[in-house]
């Protein structure tokens, strides 16, 4: 095969295998040393990305428990507004916590009428807005 190519038919020197084998393990060498310095990095970039995903996520509920409290709501009308928030259903709501879809109804209509709000949707915007105007 090598007369069909024309290349070298004569044997390298030892040396200049030696050479070759000690240049590819060093390259391996290398190649370790920069991925665990990657990993290294990824993993405390992981880490601080994992604690501002805690601190807004207690920041939002700090924020609805403030809400919550500005507008004086009743610890079910809180649960209601929880899961209005999060996006269920007044069918779930009502199984969730184990009541007629009408007292769900009711309450959601005494907490837009606290807040102020037409709707689930002017309800949530309402957080999302106070969060954008924050420090995160």
């Amino acid at each position: 095969m090598s007369s069909v190519f024309g290349l070298r038919t004569t044997p390298i020197t030892w040396q200049s295998r030696e050479l070759i084998e000690v240049g590819a393990a060093i390259g391996l060498i290398l190649g370790l040393v920069l991925g665990a310095i990657a990993l290294h990095r990824t993993s405390a970039r992981n880490q601080v990305v994992e604690d501002q995903l805690r601190a807004a996520s207690g920041a939002f509920m700090d924020l609805l428990e403030e809400r919550f409290d500005e507008w004086k709501l009743t610890p079910a009308e809180r649960d209601v507004a929880l899961f209005a928030i999060k996006g269920l259903s007044t069918q779930e709501i009502a199984g969730l916590r184990e009541t007629s879809e009408g007292t769900v109804k009711a309450q959601t209509n005494a907490i837009y009428r606290k807040a102020k709000v037409t709707g689930r949707p002017q309800l949530l915007s309402q957080f999302i807005d106070d969060l954008m105007d924050g420090p995160l």
